[in-house]
Order: C-alpha cells, then structure tokens, then sequence
C-alpha cells in the first residue's frame, strides 16, 4: 500500500508548486444515500484521496506553505458511533497515522477556516465539487472583506487545483506503480477464472459473480460495474446488464478491473465461449490484436499521445479492408473517418486513481507528449452490429476489444498487464488446459 511518506511528498510537491502566502482548501467526499436509510459504499474523493490517505467522509485538508502545514479537519472519535460504522481515525489518528500538523473537529471549521484565511494571497480550491461548501467559503471571504478596521489582507480571488494537481497525478511514482501492477494481477485472475469456467448454457451474471468474488476475497473492489457482454451484446460499448445466456459458437467480451489502495486496473479480453475460435472471429481477433501491439509499440517517451491511437487505426483499418469489411483506399477511409463506425472509441485512456484518470490529452492545442511516469489503457476495437447490412453477414454480431494497462517509461513500455494471455492460440489453450 501507498506510504505515509508518499502522501507527505505529495503534499509538499503542491505546496512548493503554490508558493508562500497560498492556502489549499479540498472536501472529502460526501457519504451518499441509495435509497432510504441505505448508503452507497463510501469512497473518497480522489484528490482528497492522494494528497492524505484518509478515506472518511465529513474531512477537510488544508495546506499552507509556511512550514508545510498540513491541517485535517475531521470527525472526532465517537464510541457510539463507532459501534455501528467500526473505529475512527480521529483528531489524534489524523496527526499520528496520517501525518497531518494539526487535526480539528469539522464541526470548528467555520470558527478556524476563516482565521486562516487571514493574509493569504490565494485560495486554491475547485468550486462545483461540494456546492453548499463553495457558498461557505465565498461567504467566509466576502465576511473578512468586510471586516472593519482590519489589520490583514484577504485573498480576492478563488483559483481552481485541479489543472495543477492533476497534472501531479498524471505521473505516476515507482510506489503508485507497484500499486498499480497489483491492481492489474488481481484483474488478471479474476478474468483467468472467467475464461476457466465458462462455457455455452451459462448466463452472463454467472461470469460476472465470478469477477467480483476474485475481487473482493483479494480485498479489492471492481474499478468499474464489469461489463460482460455475450454475442452481439459486445457491440454494445458499455453493456452493463450482464443477464443474458451464453450461446454456443458466440464470443464474450469481459471488461474489468479491481480497484486496490484506491488504484484502478482495467483490462479486456475477448474470447470463444466454447473455447474455440471460429474463422471469422480468429481473423477479427488477430488484427484487433495486431492494432494492439502496434498501439502499445507506441507508448514511447518522446511519441505523442495521439500517435497511440493513429498507430492502431492504421492497422485496425488496413485490415478490415483486407478482409472486405470496409472498401475503398485504406487512407482515404482514414482521412474521412470512415473507419469511425465500426472502430468507434479513442484507443485508451489515463489510468490512476481514477479508472479515466486526470490529465490533459493536449497541450496548446497540441498532442501530448508522452513521459516516463504516464500510465495509459491501450485498448484498440471492433465491432460489427448484428444488423449491419453493409458487411457481410458472417462478420455481424460480432464486438472484439483488447486492452491492456501500460506505464510509458524511458525504455521499452511496460505492460502492468502482462501475463494474461491474448493470442488465439494461447487463449484456446488456457481454455481447455
């Protein structure tokens, strides 16, 4: 699991970044109800979340350059209530296990805040995320403008943290990174076990229990509600029902992640349902996989972000040519983009604490640059609608994606993934071993 000290560096790097005479103000998130008296499973918000560790509700940080300061506001430790919702963290856990200067009770934030406040330049804070809280704090602002005879300077302006400290969060450290391959191992044996046990005449809510029992007896979560799609529910980019039969003959797209110290994994496979590839679906999955490894070849420092992408079209776009799927001039159909309709998505995505994670794709209109340290999905598809009447019917019904985590770094990328099969042949294999 991540460090105290990881989250001590972090929170020393953004206050180096805001200079002396800033404060940053960031909530956790709230607890959310379901329905009733019944609440969603808590988590944190994932700023909170990096910048401290703490993963209760009804939290507030506060970092002030001068001496590094960091104050958590948060709730006192309360035997009764611990008796329903287990132990606390606490004012003395916020300082002693969490590294925090001073610890206060939230309930004394509207006396404390607002003295803090008092001859700061800027205030850092993301208006928007907690609205009743933004009303707070212009208020408290607006109030100390107003003070009469006042002997302190009050900061005129709110600036928003999330272009700074998500750009923070886009790389990743070597500890964020062993944290992330562990997500992914946890990922791979939950889809390992889903290949193992599937077979025709299952439902699809039958390989979707065995997801999240891998994930949650790992002490994991899932990243993101499995997507589970049998057949031509794979052409149905974020199919969630995952309540259908599996049919003989038919392939099963399986989207998913485990979620552990709050990093998300986030890996497809696609693969036979009775163990054995038709032609037609060999053909599809062996130029998906293709577009993939060319896509992944291209996850180099010093390549830029949309580089990935083009890398895999051009394969994935060539080859549907080839096998009479799409016609006309492959870089034409790319020009036009024509390939659009049946390679529908972006080839990846950031991956971090958040399954889409933070960080621009572009810089002063320009592709990113890709540095050691990003970690992005590579994640190139096809899929053909079962009423598609402009390919020929035995491609129809038929959706196939690949993806894999990859951390760029200043070698060759590395695949946090890696282990899980993905040649036809190797995934036919696996299947009947």
């Amino acid at each position: 699991m991540i460090k105290q000290k990881e989250y001590q560096r972090r929170r020393s790097q953004l206050m180096r970044r805001i200079g002396e005479g800033a404060i940053v103000v960031i909530c956790a998130s709230p607890a959310r109800t379901r329905n009733s008296d019944v609440h969603y499973p808590y988590r944190q918000h994932s700023d909170f979340l990096y910048l401290s560790g703490f993963r209760e509700p009804e939290a507030a940080l506060v970092l002030i350059p001068e001496d590094e300061k960091a104050v958590m506001f948060c709730r006192p430790r309360d035997p009764e209530r611990e008796m329903w919702d287990g132990v606390m963290a606490g004012l003395e856990g916020a300082v002693e296990d969490f590294g925090m200067t001073e610890a206060y009770d939230i309930g004394e934030i509207e006396k404390r805040l607002p003295k803090m406040l008092r001859d700061r330049d800027r205030v850092f804070y993301d208006l928007g995320e907690d609205t009743a809280f933004d009303q707070k704090l212009i208020g408290w602002m607006h109030d100390l403008r107003e003070t009469k005879r006042r002997t302190f300077h009050v900061p005129e302006e709110i600036h928003g943290l999330d272009h700074m400290l998500h750009d923070m969060r886009l790389y990743k450290s070597r500890e964020e990174i062993r944290v992330m391959k562990r997500s992914a191992q946890v990922a791979i044996e939950a889809h390992e076990k889903a290949m193992k046990v599937c077979k025709p005449g299952m439902n699809e809510a039958d390989i979707h229990a065995e997801l999240l029992h891998t994930f949650i007896r790992n002490q994991c979560e899932a990243s993101y509600l499995p997507i589970v799609g049998g057949g031509a529910n794979a052409c149905v980019l974020h199919y969630i029902e995952n309540n259908a039969e599996l049919d003989d003959n038919e392939l099963l797209l399986i989207d998913a992640g485990a979620e552990y110290d709050g990093y998300a994994s986030d890996i497809t496979r696609t693969f036979p349902i009775n163990g054995s590839f038709t032609a037609e679906q060999r053909e599809l999955y062996d130029l998906v996989l293709a577009a993939q490894l060319e896509a992944i070849d291209h996850a180099r420092t010093g390549n830029q972000w949309e580089d990935v992408h083009d890398a895999a079209v051009r394969v994935a776009t060539q080859g549907m040519v080839d096998l009479g799927i799409l016609k006309g001039d492959p870089e034409t159909i790319i020009e036009e983009e024509a390939y659009t309709r049946l390679y529908v998505h972006k080839t990846g995505h950031w991956l971090g604490l958040d399954v889409h994670d933070v960080g621009e794709y572009q810089i002063d209109g320009h592709s990113r640059e890709l540095e050691p340290g990003m970690v992005l999905t590579v994640e190139p598809g096809i899929y053909i609608a079962a009423d598609d009447e402009s390919v020929d019917k035995r491609w129809r019904g038929i959706g196939i994606r690949i993806e894999d985590d990859v951390a760029v770094t200043k070698d060759d990328p590395q695949i946090l993934s890696d282990g899980l099969v993905k040649t036809a042949d190797d995934v036919e294999a696996f299947m009947k071993g």
